[in-house]
């Protein structure tokens, strides 16, 4: 650091004469007699700094230079002086003065700033003993008192507890001086975490000397909530409660998606992000108990605590969650995870809160936010309950009476781009204090919500102020009703963890992003719940034909495509896909070939197309099988029976378009001498060109193996045999089976796997070397046609 910025730290008295000779300021108190307040920022080259802090910090001293404190500013991180000074003065000298301070008050203001500022290395105790030396030393040569000392931590939470230890044991201020240290979020990961991590800082800090800053509730139109409502009291009171309020909306939108982040979001994702703390806090401020003094920090606060412990508890029926589709692409880059990684983390999600008590019971506040949505915008909206009836045309009358009746919150950004709160002309002209906050009347050409601009009461800020300008101000002030205790805090994580829980396992549906998610995240509100409006959000991945513009949560497995859901959906789907490959073939060819698979796993698809499907072309299809267990039809264990029960007893296909396996000839059961093997491939061979099928189901056995074909045996897998006989590992053991070489010939091959039971063998196969020896599933390769693999989540993610 150079010589005059030393000298000029030091000299407060010089300093605050300067801005009395320049500035006339001839109120201002310069022997010190307010005292002396350093402030520290820890992470002082940091982003956040750069971008925000650093400014707050000098808007700060623009409005209290001439107050009567002096003060000096040290940037702490921890590279030493001679990599990190330089950078941290660049990012000082570029600071910018609001609009309505002077040019030559700002260059003064801006100079002193500089000469106030300071780089500490911090990372040690003994940096920490060093720095309250030098606070020391400041106030002794200045003949200056210590009025207080803000530490700002902008640094990862894992830090706090080292640096708490630090500043308690070495870098308090001297008795009669005031603490305040600044935590930014997260501020845990759960209930459990948080509780630690407020353990950990109670063992060094009192309550009072916490702030935890959440810079939503620096944001203006946020910090206007509850002086809006006491101011209009009168109106309000009336309806802010269930009888007029049909919902809530609380609603952060980003166009950005979390590149470069992911290894936060994997930690966090959106709820832990922004769900659980900023928009929780705007659900506070908007239904909480309005104090008589709302301006007294503890009446706030305690009323924001009410309202959190009677938030009616989540379940998983209470959130929809979606995650974009080129996230999982970006975790396994910069977290340099293999192609079989993957991820549930949300990064978008709505979630329905009630609230139980007797203002608000029954009233749906939904609180919904997301990264690489369709537009960047924040606001609150309430929607009032529409019960009026207006017979006259509306374009004759113009009545606002007739419109649709809301307040919104309007936080920033979006086609209005300015914050606002916007009053529907049909309710009432609310109150604001003129020195804050006034009327526009000039209204760009918008529609908001369906209505013109000019339906509404439209109020904005005579001056916009960034929120770290002013949680900083309110930080200096004491006022902590802008700031979230251990108490709120830990009541938010306790109403939040058990559905973070439920979400943690659990799938989000994945979007494309921007303006192609279309109504892809729509969704209601339905028994108490949310569910998504579109209720098939995917598509056939790697065939012609596609339902949605979206694919699913992994476009591939194995090399192949593959469609996931949960089972019900994901049977829909491939019951739509049959269909579709039917239509296809009968359109192509005239006829349609289908070999399905036996066992359990298809009879909910054989239930579907049956009940659904009644367009399907079954009088242009023949059924054919892929495997049959040697024993009669009429026995439970027949592939046939199953089918014949739960499919063909419901549809109409012709009876000579029925193939069954000829294991029952002769009256005996799979005899060698009866050649029922080389039957039914005369019969394939007769009647399907080129002995290649439209379309194959198969399923996966937790031993990996195909049709029937197992681990171990070469027949079926390797040589020319269409159809062979082969032995199971359990009863009944002996089968008939279409060989791997004859299902290769297929246009389409669907391998369908349900069920948290087979999620180990999903796991083994995505990670096993490709022999199909060990593992008969790897031989499904077709030689001309499509793989397409349906993964339920169960089976994919249990």
């Amino acid at each position: 650091m150079s010589d005059n910025k030393i000298l000029g730290g030091n000299n407060m008295l010089l300093n605050c004469l300067l801005i009395v000779l320049l500035l006339g300021a001839n109120f201002v108190d310069c022997t010190g007699q307010k005292g002396h307040i350093s402030v520290i920022l820890v992470g002082a080259t940091g982003d956040l700094a750069k971008k925000y802090l650093w400014q707050g910090l000098f808007n700060l001293y623009l409005n209290e230079a001439d107050r009567g404190h002096s003060f000096s500013f040290y940037g702490g991180a921890l590279s030493p002086p001679e990599k990190a000074e330089g950078l941290m003065f660049d990012v000082l000298k570029s600071l910018q003065c609001p609009g309505d301070v002077t040019p030559d008050r700002c260059a003064l203001l801006k100079d002193q700033f500089l000469r106030l500022g300071r780089y500490r290395q911090l990372k040690t105790a003994e940096n920490y003993t060093a720095l309250n030396q030098d606070i020391q030393n400041t106030m002794s040569e200045e003949g200056l008192h210590e009025s207080g000392r803000l530490f700002y931590l902008s640094v990862p939470p894992f830090t706090y507890t080292d640096i708490a230890r630090s500043i308690n044991a070495t870098c308090r201020p001297l008795p009669g001086a005031w603490l305040r240290v600044v935590l930014e979020k997260p501020f845990g990961h759960d209930y459990a975490s948080a509780q630690q991590l407020a353990s950990d800082l109670q063992m060094f800090f009192k309550e009072e000397e916490i702030y935890r800053i959440d810079h939503y509730l620096g944001k203006q139109t946020v910090e206007q909530i509850l002086p809006f409502r006491r101011q209009n009291r009168k109106h309000l009171d009336p309806i802010w409660n269930r009888e007029y309020v049909e919902r809530v909306e609380i609603v952060l939108k980003e166009t950005v998606d979390a590149k470069a982040r992911t290894s936060f979001y994997e930690e966090y994702g959106v709820i832990r992000d922004v769900i659980q703390n900023h928009l929780t806090e705007i659900l506070t401020s908007l239904s909480m108990e309005v104090p008589l003094n709302y301006s007294k920090s503890y009446d706030v606060l305690q009323a924001k605590l009410e309202v959190m412990n009677s938030l009616q508890s989540l379940d998983h029926s209470s959130a929809v969650i979606g995650q974009y589709q080129d996230y999982l692409m970006q975790v396994r880059e910069e977290l340099e995870k293999n192609s079989n990684f993957f991820t549930n983390t949300q990064t978008f999600a709505g979630v329905l809160v009630q609230i139980d008590n007797t203002r608000w019971e029954g009233v749906p506040f939904i609180l919904t936010s997301g990264k690489a949505l369709d537009e960047r915008t924040a606001y609150v909206r309430v929607l009032f309950k529409d019960n009026s009836f207006c017979l006259q045309k509306e374009e004759k009358t113009g009545r606002a009476f007739c419109k649709r009746k809301q307040i919104i919150f309007h936080i920033g950004h979006g086609d209005l781009g300015f914050p606002a709160i916007l009053v529907s002309r049909g309710l009432f002209k609310p109150k604001f204090p003129s020195s804050q906050w006034r009327e526009t009347t000039e209204l760009p050409l918008l529609h908001l919500f369906g209505q013109a601009l000019s339906d509404y009461y439209v109020y904005r800020p005579v001056q916009e102020m960034d929120a770290y300008s002013l949680l900083i101000s309110n930080i200096f002030y004491g006022k902590k009703e802008t700031f979230v205790t251990t108490k709120n805090l830990l009541s938010s994580w306790k109403f939040w963890t058990p559905l973070l829980e439920i979400l943690d396992r659990e799938s989000p549906r994945v979007y494309p992003g921007g303006s192609e998610n279309d109504q892809l995240l729509d969704f209601v509100i339905e028994n108490g719940g949310l569910r998504f409006a579109a209720v098939e959000p995917l598509e056939i991945m790697g065939m012609e034909q596609k339902t949605n513009s979206f694919a699913s949560i992994h476009s591939t497995f194995l090399g192949n495509s593959m469609v996931s859901n949960w089972d019900e959906q994901l049977i829909e789907k491939l019951a739509q896909d049959i269909q579709l490959a039917a239509e296809s073939a009968v359109q192509h060819s005239g006829v349609f070939h289908l070999a399905l698979s036996g066992g359990s796993t298809p009879l909910a698809l054989f239930q579907r197309l049956s009940k659904h499907h009644h367009g399907f072309p079954w009088k242009r299809t023949h059924l054919w099988l892929v495997d049959e267990r040697c024993v009669p039809f009429t026995e439970p264990d027949s592939n046939f029976g199953n089918i014949e029960k739960y499919l063909l007893q419901h549809v109409r296909v012709p009876y000579i378009n029925i193939h069954p396996m000829p294991v029952d000839r002769n009256q005996r059961i799979c005899s060698e001498e009866d050649l029922g093997t080389e039957v039914y491939a005369k019969e394939i061979s007769a009647h399907v060109s080129n002995s290649s099928f439209d379309m194959v189901l198969l399923g996966l056995g937790n031993d990996g193996h195909t049709a029937s074909i197992f681990p171990g045996a070469q027949d079926g897998i390797e040589g020319d045999k269409l159809v062979l006989f082969t032995e199971s590992p359990g009863h009944p053991y002996r089968r008939m089976s279409l060989s791997l070489s004859l299902i290769n010939k297929a246009r389409k091959v669907a391998v369908l796997v349900l069920g948290k039971g087979k999620h180990d063998i999903v796991t083994l196969i995505s990670r096993a070397e490709r022999n199909p020896i060990k593992w008969p599933i790897f031989g499904i390769n077709p030689t001309f046609g499509k793989l397409v693999w349906y993964i339920d989540y169960d089976a994919l993610l249990k």
